[in-house]
This record gives C-alpha cells, structure tokens and sequence, in this order.
C-alpha cells in the first residue's frame, strides 16, 4: 500500500466522477466526454501522485474497456481499442531507444564521454558546465529518457567534481563553491538538450505523434533543425548567464582536468563493446536521418540498432528484459497516447479548440501564436513531467493555435519544447528535477527564483532567435 496514496486517489475518482456526471456540451459526443473524465482523472491522479504512473495508467486503459466509451455497445472492440496504443509505432521507438541507451552506460562509454570533455574544458567554472553539458548534447539523440542522461550519466560526474573541488552537500557554507552553480547548469542543460533532438525525452514523440493527428508531419530530422539554432544559442547563453547571476565562488579549477584525466586512466582504453557502441550509434544517426531516402523509419532503425548490439553482444537480452523504465515507459505512455488520440477521433480536441478559438479569433495570428505559448509554458508550474503536460494540453493549445491560422510546424515544434523547457520552473518539473535538487546544494527559493528566470531566457531566445530562424526555414 505504499505505492498508493489513498486521499490523492480518493481525490482523483472524485475529479473524475464530477466531470463525468456534468451535463454533456452541446456538439460534444457522450463517449468523448466521459473519455476526458477517465484522461483527466489519470493525469490528476499522475500529477498528485495517487499511484504510480504505470499504475494510473492501466487503471485508465481499464476504465476506457470496462465503460466502452471507446465502442459503445462493442466490448470486443472497445478493449481492442483501449489497448491500440501498444501498437503505436512511435511508442516502440521510445522503448528501443532506451534499451539502446543501457549500451552506453553498460559500456562506460558515456562517462568516458564526460570524463573527456572535462579534461579539454575544466579549467574554470564555465569550462566545466560546458563539459558536462556537451556530454549531454552528445549523448541526447540516442538517450531517449533525459531522467536517465542525467541521472544515469551527468549527475554522479557533477557531484563528484563538486566535491573534489571543495563543494560538499552535508556543508551548506560550502556549496555555491562551485555545487550550486554546475547543479543549475547541468539540471537546466539537460532541460536545452533534450529539446533539440526528436529522440531525447520522451514528450518529444508524444508531441509529434498528437501533431500528426492534426495533420502536421514532424520528423526526426525537421526537428532537428528547427531547434538547432535557438537550441544552440540556450546552449551557450545558460551558464553565462548562471555565472553571472548566481556565481560560483571558486573561479579556477585547475585540478578538475587532472581528476578526469585520473578517472579516464582509470578505465583503460577504449574497449571493443564501446567501439562497437560508437559504431551503432553512427549507423542510428544516420538511419534517423536519412531513413526517409532508404524508406526506413525512426522505429524501425531503433529496431536495427538494438539487434546490432544483441548480436555483438554488446546487450543481451537478459538487458533488454531488466530495462524496467523502458517497459513502464511503454505502458503509461500507450494509455496516455491511446486516450489523447481518441479525444481526437472523437472530436473533442475541435470542439474544444472551436471554443478556445470564438475567444480569440479576434486576434491575428501574430498575437494569439505568444499567448498561446505563454500560457501553455506557464501552466508547467502545475505539472511533474513534460509528457503529464504533453498529455494533458498539447492537443488543445495546438488546434486553437491552428484555428486562428497560427502556422501549424511551427507552433507544434514550439509547444513541444516548452513542456520541457519549462522543467526549470520548479524543483519537480521534470523527471531530472529531483535527482539534483536531492543534492541539497540548491535550495528552493533559489531554484524558483533562477529557475523563473532562465523560463524568460528560453523563451525569448526561442521566440526572438527562433522566431527569426524558422523564418529562414519558410515555417511561417
């Protein structure tokens, strides 16, 4: 019973039940409003942490069977229905990258990465957020849970930099030495990386696959470029920035390139299974691509990926099945897809964009595109993860955007990196948060204070550097 919170479940059949039971809206099907009560009350119950989110999620793909709002009157089909989202292509890309992504932290060659980059960089402060932080871009197309990048890989090098260099989280006097500092810088790097790839956080798919339902094809590579440049310039403008406003205290870190020297030492050369991790990972990149030139999609080279590495034995299938946050990923992000695509079928999404949009429909697009924008990026103070707000809102924000003749890529692509460049808000706003605010070397106050802060830059550089750039691009 540890798992399950019984007021905040209590809470959310509560939610759920009132929603249901209000008198269904003129020109909205009965089966699409009783669908969104079962969405909402999963997304409450993921927010306030009622149940696991594997667990809402089956609780949810249940409620759309046993009720049939999916096929009324067809039980046989409204099951097949409530499960189609396991059959979603792009969800399978999400679990194969992260089956992919056991290679690199099984082989080392991810910490090797960062270990390398802070020898050539770690002379300073600033020398040693870009190191880690060019890890992380690095490592972003092929690591598909930013948690697990940052957790997995860039975290236990921070911390251990910190330390070596004086900063120890036990000792508060001691941490805006340099802790605080690499905390903000890696945290909200992370936040910077994992939107300028399709493959690098899990909200990313999510929001093209509810885009394509719109009708606006993104992929892996048109992405790509149209977050590179104001990607890039959050890249290089984040630990300015933090080391203007919230700096370090230690200025020189002349011992840092000596200790990653030290640990790179330490692991010896380069190993065969890493040679061959480096060489999968050439052949992703250039399935992911150019796969449209050899009629190979994303998932499909994922697939190619991971049976070049089980039969190199770089993984074994032993791997494959241990993988626990790829499978849990499969399973809520099925249900959370299934539901938010059949809000859509069923005509809910219009409705409700139609609605939205009599609002403003005075507006031109030119108004209505920041404010769009603005709202949805700042409703992430009310949210935990990217995808809960993907989930819950994307669908919504982007057909009132269209309705008022909002450019379609562009505005897709936008929202879509706001879910989680907006993680920087809070210490819970997205699934790195609490593994760097659990260092203790940021407290909450600062991290709400900078993290408001750095929410502005994002989104100035996206709406002014972006703006400019998919100009260029013909976006709008």
């Amino acid at each position: 019973m540890k798992e399950i919170n019984l007021k905040a479940l209590a809470v959310t059949v509560v939610v759920g039940l009132i929603i249901w039971f209000i008198p269904v809206p003129e020109g909205v099907l009965p089966n699409a409003w009783h669908l969104l009560a079962i969405f909402l009350a999963t997304i409450i119950g993921i927010i306030f942490k009622a149940a696991s989110m594997g667990t809402m999620a089956m609780l949810g793909i249940t409620m759309c069977a046993a009720t049939q709002v999916l096929a009324p009157g067809d039980p046989v089909k409204s099951v097949a229905n409530a499960l189609s989202g396991f059959g979603n292509a792009t969800i399978w890309l999400i679990g194969l990258a992260f089956f992919i992504a056991r290679g690199f932290i099984k082989t080392g060659l991810g910490t090797r990465l960062a270990y390398y980059f802070i020898r050539l960089f770690g002379k300073g402060p600033l020398g040693l957020a870009y190191g880690l932080n060019t890890a992380d871009l690095i490592l972003a197309p092929a690591i598909p849970s930013n948690t697990a990048r940052a957790g997995g890989v860039i975290y236990p090098i921070m911390k251990s930099i910190a330390v070596n260099m004086g900063s120890f989280p036990e000792k508060p006097e001691t941490h805006r030495k340099i802790g605080a500092f690499l905390t903000l810088s890696s945290y909200n790097a992370n936040m910077v990386t994992s939107v300028m790839f399709l493959t690098a956080t899990a909200s990313n798919p999510m929001a093209q696959k509810f885009a394509k339902d719109l009708g606006i094809t993104i992929t892996w590579t048109s992405w790509a470029i149209a977050a590179l440049i104001p990607g890039l310039v959050c890249f290089i403008l984040l630990p300015l920035c933090l080391y203007k406003f919230f700096p370090p205290e230690l200025k020189k870190t002349k011992e840092a390139p000596a200790m990653a020297a030290a640990k790179l030492k330490e692991m010896g050369p380069i190993t065969t299974k890493e040679w061959l991790m480096v060489a999968t990972f050439i052949i992703l990149l250039v399935l992911w691509i150019f796969g449209n030139l050899f009629s190979v999609d994303a998932t499909t080279g994922a697939l190619i990926g991971l049976c070049i590495l089980l039969l190199t034995s770089v993984l074994t299938w032993e791997d494959v099945k241990s993988e626990k946050g790829a499978w849990d990923t499969i399973v809520w992000f099925s249900s959370l897809v299934m539901m938010g695509s059949y809000l859509n079928s069923l005509g809910f999404i219009g409705w409700f964009g139609q609605v939205i949009g009599k609002q403003i429909g005075t507006l031109s697009w030119g108004w209505a595109f920041p404010l769009i924008v603005l709202v949805y990026s700042y409703c992430h103070y009310m949210f935990a993860s990217a995808t809960a707000q993907a989930a819950a809102m994307y669908s919504v924000f982007l057909a009132v955007g269209i309705s008022v003749g909002v450019p379609g890529t562009m505005l897709a692509i936008f929202l879509g990196a706001a879910a989680t460049l907006m993680g920087c808000l809070t210490h819970y706003g997205h699934g790195p948060a609490p593994i760097f605010f659990g260092s203790t070397y940021v407290d909450m106050k600062d991290w709400w204070k900078h993290g408001f802060f750095i929410s502005i830059l994002f989104l100035a550089v996206w709406f002014g550097v972006g703006g400019l750039w998919w100009k260029v691009l013909g976006l709008w």
